[in-house]
């Protein structure tokens, strides 16, 4: 794999701080000892670091002397969503399996160096969002001139997490060519005097307070002996019974063989068999063919093993979509799968577009990748070369207890709204910030024009985007929103919040209290009037007459005039309505300026995320930002209308977006 392709994102207000001196707080110090420095991903060498210095912006590390403690960033990388369970609802179409074919991700999501840990000022950013067809995703970076070793930052893990994907740090040893050095491949592999690997043991360490899934193990300096191949077996085999130990999981990437040497197999074989027994699975490397995928499936059979445990890998950062696949060796429509999928570098999606790019750009090519040439995964387009994972691969959901509710907010966008307002016109992304998503998109049924379906980044209610339907809307269109398992009581309400744009139009709430009959066929909806008004309207659907569990959710749609554009800027389900408690011990923590470190201590209870925003002299408030961690980067604040101090405030926001009381922290100038 190629180390010198990275996405080069831009960096802007991202996120820190410490979570020291735990006293409650109103103002901050006059004079604050440490220097406010923005929070960034982190990177490491196993131990011995380059020769020279490194490049500007870029710290060399040793993995072998972190230590949790020491680390000053781990409050803004340390995830904040557990892993979510998941489910799978009848299928949208006939062709799609579940229990075969899974799909893995290797992403670069920023540099190496500069990545920042809490988001940044720019909505152009790969905002990843068809989890539901998603297994695994592999924080992809490393580079011999920065770091070799890659913690995913929070937002993704968090967005990850929050759809039920494990997300895997990244350890790349480089090939010689691109300056790869064979001791930080020994260094990875020492031994103690005990005969045990530190570093394997330093890793699961790093994941468990990250709070990420595991490691993938991409092993390419060349020139090894039959030794250090012994010694990289015992290292995985550690790796992995410690990484299980603590419900972390380890890929192999098929590179380094049995002998020490690197020789790219396309296959599983004697050469890497041991690796893939002592790992949880093996990413295949491109070379494959029919041919060797499929004595590699009847291998790991042989084994005991699934043979779903291999990723054959499918390289798209060159041509994403476009590219030329064997599909029929991986994942053949008329028999059971081959083996799983692997791509390298879906990014693409968002890369190839030019640099005036818009959030609604990169979501078109995106959903092409992941939903096909029809974007309905209900109706794929079988001439379409592309074979795209909706239509091999079974989505899922992690929606699946009340209260739920979604903004349709995508992780960034051009503005921040709340309440339909505008709030801060500062472009943004923060991944963390996503909404648990519609897992099928989109599927629409009419016997008319379909009308189409997107997030849409003009406005929104709350967030940076909302849910537009555009279209004619000859005939009433139904459109499948969430799969779901919400049990239903006699308090039970469907709250949704929309606006018509254009047109007239007549909305029901679609609900389904069971699985549709087969595959492809409509989830058996009751549909219940929603009251529609001027503006952004919040209505709340009780269930009454229904009993038993809700199995899907969506709206149907018919024009009184048209055509029709139609906003859904929110839907919740819930019993009651709850509102979070506030956090406490809000403190800036260390200041340069204008720019801060922030922490706090969590509010008690169940908590989304936290808002931060400012308190401008005449009472208005302006968005700063949300995380969902305990500290927060602010960058850039300047005095405002002779304001002696800054004043912020914070919140917490529960699952139904209702926030806390706020706490506040001022800061002198």
């Amino acid at each position: 794999m190629n180390p010198t392709r990275r996405t080069v994102l831009i960096t802007g207000a991202a996120a820190a701080a410490s979570l020291l001196s735990p006293p409650s707080a109103v103002a901050a110090p006059r004079r604050t000892k440490a220097a406010a420095t923005p929070p960034y991903a982190s990177y490491w060498y196993p131990d011995s670091l380059p020769s020279g210095s490194p490049g500007t912006g870029i710290t060399w590390r040793s993995l072998k002397s972190w230590k949790a403690a020491d680390d000053a960033d781990l409050a803004f990388n340390a995830a904040s969503v557990p892993l979510a369970a998941r489910f799978t609802p009848t299928p949208a179409n006939t062709t799609a399996r579940s229990g075969q074919a899974r799909i893995q991700s290797l992403v670069s999501f920023g540099p190496t160096s500069g990545n920042p840990a809490q988001g940044a000022a720019t909505a152009d950013y790969y905002a990843l969002t068809h989890w539901a067809y998603m297994d695994e995703l592999v924080f992809w970076g490393g580079s011999s001139g920065e770091g070799l070793i890659l913690a995913p930052n929070a937002p993704v893990v968090d967005a990850a997490h929050r759809h039920g994907v494990p997300v895997l740090g990244n350890i790349f040893l480089p090939p010689t060519a691109y300056g790869g050095q064979l001791q930080w491949t020994r260094d990875l592999v020492q031994k103690d005097a005990t005969g045990h690997y530190p570093l394997a043991a330093r890793l699961v360490a790093v994941a468990a307070a990250y709070g990420f899934d595991g490691w993938f193990v991409n092993a390419e300096t060349g020139g090894g002996n039959s030794a250090l191949g012994a010694d990289m077996l015992g290292f995985v085999k550690e790796l992995t019974s410690l990484a299980a130990a603590r419900g972390q999981r380890v890929t192999w990437y098929d590179a380094m063989t049995v002998g020490g040497t690197v020789s790219w197999q396309g296959a599983l074989n004697s050469q890497n068999q041991a690796f893939f027994q002592a790992a949880d699975d093996m990413f295949v490397d491109f070379r494959w063919s029919a041919g060797s995928l499929a004595s590699s499936g009847r291998a790991a059979d042989q084994l005991g093993r699934s043979r779903y445990e291999l990723w054959a890998g499918v390289d798209v950062e060159s041509n994403g979509s476009n590219t030329s696949v064997n599909w029929d060796a991986i994942v053949p429509t008329t028999k059971s799968h081959v083996a799983s999928v692997g791509f390298y570098r879906p990014e693409w999606t968002r890369n190839h577009l030019p640099d005036s790019r818009t959030p609604g750009d990169f979501h078109a090519a995106d959903d092409r990748f992941w939903t096909g040439r029809s974007l309905d995964p209900s109706r794929p387009d079988t001439s379409d070369s592309w074979r795209a994972p909706a239509v091999s691969v079974a989505d899922r959901s992690t929606v699946s207890g009340v209260p739920f509710a979604s903004t349709f907010n995508t992780g960034h966008g051009l503005r921040w709204y709340e309440d339909g307002v505008v709030t801060s016109d500062v472009p943004w992304n923060h991944l963390g910030l996503q909404d648990r998503l519609p897992s099928r998109r989109w599927v629409v049924r009419t016997q008319g024009q379909r009308p189409t379906a997107s997030f849409d980044f003009a406005d929104a209610w709350r967030g940076g985007s909302s849910l537009l339907v555009d279209g004619a809307l000859d005939q009433p269109a139904v459109l499948d929103v969430y799969a779901t398992r919400l049990p239903i009581t006699a308090d039970t309400v469907v709250e949704l919040t929309h606006r018509t744009d254009a047109g007239a139009v007549r909305v029901e709430l679609a609900v389904a209290t069971a699985e549709p009959g087969a595959a492809g066929a409509a989830p058996p909806y009751t549909c219940l009037p929603v009251e529609s008004g001027d503006g952004w309207q919040t209505v709340g659907v009780p269930l009454t007459g229904l009993s038993g569990t809700v199995h899907a959710i969506g709206v149907r749609l018919s024009a009184t005039g048209g055509p029709v554009k139609w906003r859904l800027g929110g839907l919740a389900v819930r019993d009651a309505v709850v509102t979070p408690a506030a956090p406490s011990g809000l403190r800036v923590t260390a200041a340069s300026g204008g720019d801060l470190r922030l922490a706090w201590r969590a509010a008690p209870g169940g908590v989304r995320h936290y808002t931060l925003h400012r308190l401008l002299p005449d009472g208005t408030r302006r968005f700063l930002g949300a995380t969902g961690q305990q500290a927060y980067f602010v960058a850039g604040l300047e005095p405002e209308q002779g304001e002696s101090r800054a004043r912020l405030e914070l919140r917490a926001v529960g699952e139904l977006y209702t926030s806390s009381d706020p706490v506040t922290v001022t800061h002198p100038w």
